[in-house]
């Protein structure tokens, strides 16, 4: 087989009577051309001046010409074998070469690709590295909060344990200087003479102060809470309890007239 070569090479080596088969068919084509221009100069006479039926006539006789041409049937370039193989060996050329440039397009896309797949996975690995620190960060930040948890809650109630303490002795204070400086020390004035003084003062001795009963009252509440009521004896003044009972800071226990609670104040 003849080695295909392009263009006027591959010509050369046809024979006379290619050739001349060649050039008939050139002729004949020539020919065809001729009076196909003399037939659209002809035509141009009977144009419409009017633009618009200009067109719809020429869009008309583009599709009935495009018809034509589906149907009709395929026809042979030549008879002569020759011609064919010639023919033939020149679409191979340009079939080649086109198929040539589809694969280095491709190659360079697939060079492009696979450079962007490295670039890729070296970006998946960075992210997979930094997340794996940052969950052995987070985890051990999660055991170190484990571990200072229960200290830090155990430092912070002692604080707020100290706190409520320091702020109750403050309270209590005030309130002991507000009772020492409003309400009198119980007193019995009602003795005249020297022996009934030296009784009653005896009995003052045994009496508290209303401080006093009032943190009893508190303490009560606080350290049994189920049971908050207080056994009234002879060391509670009467007036004391009387006025306690009167202004609704303490109450009576309900079946036990000897027995008080602290009010509940919402």
């Amino acid at each position: 087989m003849a080695e295909v070569k392009p263009g006027g090479a591959a010509a050369a080596e046809l024979s006379e009577a290619a050739q001349t088969e060649v050039m008939d068919m050139c002729e004949d084509q020539f020919d065809l051309l001729e009076k196909l221009q003399n037939e659209i100069i002809l035509s141009e006479r009977d144009f419409c001046e009017t633009p618009q039926e200009q067109s719809v006539n020429r869009l008309t006789a583009t599709e009935a010409e495009l018809k034509q041409w589906l149907t009709a049937e395929p026809e042979l370039f030549a008879a002569n074998s020759e011609l064919l193989l010639q023919a033939g060996k020149e679409e191979m050329v340009k079939l080649c070469s086109e198929l040539e440039m589809v694969v280095s397009c491709y190659e360079a896309k697939r060079d492009k690709l696979r450079e962007t797949k490295e670039l890729e996975q070296k970006w998946l690995q960075e992210k997979k590295e930094a997340l794996m620190a940052a969950s052995d960060h987070a985890e051990r930040l999660k055991m170190e909060k484990e571990k200072i948890s229960e200290l830090s809650v155990l430092q912070d109630t002692k604080a707020k344990i100290q706190k409520m303490k320091v702020y109750q002795e403050s309270l209590m204070e005030c309130l002991g200087d507000i009772l020492e400086k409003h309400v009198p020390f119980p007193q019995n004035d009602s003795s005249t003479n020297k022996k009934k003084k030296n009784i009653a003062q005896e009995s003052d001795e045994d009496l508290i102060s209303l401080n006093e009963i009032l943190e009893l009252l508190m303490n009560q509440v606080l350290n049994t809470p189920h049971d908050p009521y207080v056994t009234i004896d002879n060391t509670f003044w009467p007036p004391y309890i009387e006025m306690l009972l009167r202004y609704g800071i303490a109450v009576r226990h309900q079946e036990n007239n000897f027995k008080i609670r602290l009010e509940t104040f919402c």
